[in-house]
């Protein structure tokens, strides 16, 4: 069983873990801290408290409920799938691993929160001349962070990949 973390992917679920540790202690303090303030960290970024109800930019927040639960079983099949992916990963394959196991994380800190408050804690604000960014968490950027490592790799590292297999 332990040779199944050390010679695979899932040897990085320490990342995921970590991660889902700092998205959850970050969406806590901002919960219990941010209400009705905007706190301007520097020139551009703000933290400000948002509940996002939809996905990803406020996608169906006002759909009604019935997305509470769509996204919420969307992100714990594809939670699943990422961790038979992992398994699956030979141990050098580290950047797919770190990328593997940072949307896990994303994917299971959003989740938590829909289960447990009905909506994704949100407090962190990009802006530039006026132009708010959507806000996000901590989550939302580890999603994005492994999803950019997961372009990468199939767009460099693939035909290294399949010259190396044959």
């Amino acid at each position: 069983m332990m040779s199944l973390f050390k010679d695979t992917g899932l040897r990085w679920l320490w990342l995921s873990v970590l991660a889902l540790g700092l998205d959850q202690w970050t969406k806590t303090w901002a919960e219990n801290n941010m209400e009705g303030r905007v706190i301007e960290v520097m020139p551009h970024f703000n933290l400000i408290l948002a509940h996002n109800k939809g996905a990803a930019f406020s996608f169906l927040a006002d759909a009604g409920g019935w997305q509470l639960w769509f996204f919420s079983i969307l992100a714990i099949a594809i939670s699943v799938g990422l961790i038979v992916w992992l398994s699956q990963l030979k141990r050098d394959e580290r950047w797919l691993g770190i990328a593997l196991a940072l949307v896990l994380s994303g994917a299971i800190g959003n989740v938590i929160d829909r289960l447990i408050y009905g909506y994704v804690i949100d407090f962190i604000d990009w802006y530039i001349e006026g132009y708010h960014w959507p806000a996000f968490n901590i989550a939302d950027s580890a999603i994005v962070i492994g999803a950019i490592m997961l372009l990468i790799d199939s767009l460099f590292f693939a035909e290294r990949k399949e010259n190396e297999s044959k």
